[in-house]
């Protein structure tokens, strides 16, 4: 509540003084409220300049700028539904109100998105073999071949660090022990890290059994032999926006047909087309699980992500799709490795 004091004016505030408190504030917003605390407007730093490009004064009452229909929220909304109303509205701020219209609380997307930071917990896939890499994979796991001159993993972890996510979990089998020597717990990098050992071979989701406990916020989900600049942090938003189980990162994928296509019905020829190109979504190996998802997972054997989702489509609803907009490269083959050395500028 104290924060909401802080930016709260009354009607007759001058303009240049609510600009003060706006330049002042984290939520850069002033409520306009009565004398009960009711909601009257709020307004920004736009609602201001907008309002000098009509020849308002800053000695002016910030009622004369100020948004007298602004969106609010009743209190007690989830935050979930939150941050639907905001992102669906481009809001940065929500107020949220009482059935009196006064002013209990302010929700600032900064704010939420910054929680999920927190409390979710990065778990990287890296305990694959990496075959199709062979000879390179036979004294070192994919995901610490160098790119650049660093490994791929330490590539990952960097860029989501920068976006504010500091708790990773490893999963490792193949040649474990390398991880654990170079990324040991994180500390080189500003990051906690801790690993998920797997013994025999679990598959992408089975081995998420080895978390130590039930996780109670959105756990995102990796392969580690991906380079991507993915903005995990938009990823989150849409899966909490959704109020969805489980979340799949797609990628659009085209290719050429190298013959000409046949059209055929009933043992005619309908019709012809040369070389056609054909586009299909593929998965991205990017994954947000809500916590409730964990439950889907079978109790013993080997088990992966889309054997998952799957369960979860049958079980509870379909799971969300989100598309990559981003650069995404699966590094899958030689030439992948050798795009990746000539693309990871974009990463420095």
């Amino acid at each position: 509540m104290s924060v909401v004091k802080d930016i709260s004016v009354r009607p007759d505030t001058p303009i240049l003084q609510a600009l003060q408190r706006i330049e002042k504030g984290a939520a850069q917003i002033v409520l306009v409220v009565d004398e009960a605390g009711r909601l009257l407007g709020t307004v920004t730093d736009g609602d201001v300049r907008r309002a000098i490009l009509k020849g308002v004064v800053l000695s002016a009452c910030v009622s004369q700028v100020m948004n007298k229909q602004p969106t609010t929220a009743l209190v007690g909304i989830s935050q979930d539904a939150a941050i639907a109303l905001m992102r669906g509205r481009r809001l940065h701020q929500l107020p949220i109100v009482d059935h009196e219209c006064r002013v209990v609380d302010l929700m600032t997307l900064d704010a939420v998105l910054h929680s999920l930071r927190e409390e979710t917990i990065v778990v990287l896939m890296a305990g694959g073999l990496g075959s199709r890499l062979r000879p390179l994979t036979d004294s070192t796991p994919k995901p610490m071949l160098p790119i650049g001159g660093r490994p791929l993993l330490e590539i990952t972890i960097s860029n989501l660090a920068r976006q504010g996510f500091g708790r990773f979990l490893v999963s490792i089998n193949y040649k474990a022990e390398m991880f654990r020597n170079y990324f040991a717990e994180g500390k080189h990098l500003g990051v906690e890290i801790g690993y998920l050992q797997e013994e025999q071979r679990l598959g992408t989701a089975g081995a998420l059994r080895l978390l130590p406990e039930r996780p109670t916020a959105p756990v995102l989900v990796m392969n580690a032999d991906l380079l991507t600049n993915l903005d995990a942090r938009q990823l989150l938003l849409f899966h909490c926006e959704h109020g969805s189980c489980a979340t799949m990162c797609v990628r659009e994928y085209e290719w050429q047909v190298p013959y000409g296509v046949v059209q055929v019905s009933d043992g005619h020829l309908t019709g012809f087309e040369e070389k056609p190109a054909r586009r299909e979504f593929v998965n991205a190996g990017i994954y947000v699980l809500s916590p409730e998802a964990f439950d889907h997972i079978p109790a013993i054997g080997g088990v992966d992500m889309p054997a998952l989702f799957r369960r979860i489509a049958e079980k509870v609803a379909p799971p969300t799709v989100y598309p990559l907009r981003e650069y995404w490269l699966d590094i899958g083959h030689l030439d992948d490795l050798q795009r990746a050395q000539d693309d990871v500028r974009l990463f420095q």
